[in-house]
C-alpha cells in the first residue's frame, strides 16, 4: 500500500470519527437528554392525574368533611367564639368530673384573613378523670384543636394530676358581601 493510500485513509478515518464525536455531541446527547426530560414529565403528569382521579373520587367525602368542619368552627363573631368555647370547656368539666382550675381564652388574628382562638386552661383531677376529661374534649364536634399538654402530679402519690392545655380554635370567616 502506499503513502498517500494510507494518509488519505488514515484522513478519512479522522474526519468519520471527528464526524460521529460532533454527531453525538452535538445531536445524540441532546436528544437523550430531552427524552429523559420529556419521559420525568410524562411521570409527573401521571401521577398529578392519578392524584386529580383520587380526589374526584374521593369528592363527597372531602365535601361532607368540610361542611363538618365549617358547622362545627367557632363563629366568625370573637365573643360569640369565646362563649363556645367556654361552654364547650364547661361541658368536658361536668362530664369528667375534674376540677377546673382556670380557663383563658385569647383571639390571634395572621396575616391570612383568619383567626384563631386560642385557649390556656387548667384542671385538677385523678388519672381515670383527667383520662376522661381528655377524651370528650376529642370526641367532641366542637372544632377545637389541642395544640399542647402538660400532666403534673400534685401529691407525692400522683392521686391527684394537674393537666395544663392549649386549645386552638379556628374562626369561620365573615360571610362575603
Amino acid at each position: 500500500m502506499e503513502t498517500k493510500n494510507r494518509e488519505k485513509l488514515l484522513l478519512i478515518g479522522t474526519g468519520v470519527m471527528l464526524a460521529l464525536f460532533l454527531l453525538q455531541w452535538l445531536v445524540i446527547s441532546p436528544l437523550i437528554a430531552s427524552w429523559h426530560r420529556r419521559s420525568d414529565h410524562i411521570t409527573e403528569l401521571r401521577k398529578s392525574l392519578a392524584d386529580g382521579a383520587m380526589l374526584i373520587r374521593r369528592a363527597d367525602t372531602i365535601r361532607d368533611r368540610w361542611d363538618r368542619m365549617n358547622t362545627n368552627a367557632l363563629s366568625s363573631t370573637p365573643t360569640v367564639a369565646e362563649r363556645q368555647l367556654f361552654d364547650a370547656f364547661d361541658r368536658w368539666v361536668r362530664e369528667s368530673k375534674v376540677t377546673e382550675g382556670s380557663f383563658k381564652p385569647q383571639l390571634k388574628q395572621t396575616d391570612d384573613n383568619y383567626s384563631v382562638m386560642e385557649c390556656h386552661a387548667e384542671v385538677t383531677g385523678t388519672f381515670d378523670t383527667i383520662i376522661r376529661f381528655l377524651y370528650d374534649l376529642e370526641k367532641d364536634p366542637t372544632g377545637v384543636q389541642l395544640q399542647d399538654v402538660e400532666l403534673t402530679s400534685r401529691d407525692d402519690n400522683g392521686r391527684q394530676i394537674s393537666l395544663g392545655l392549649e386549645l386552638s380554635g379556628l374562626l369561620q370567616p365573615p360571610p362575603n358581601p
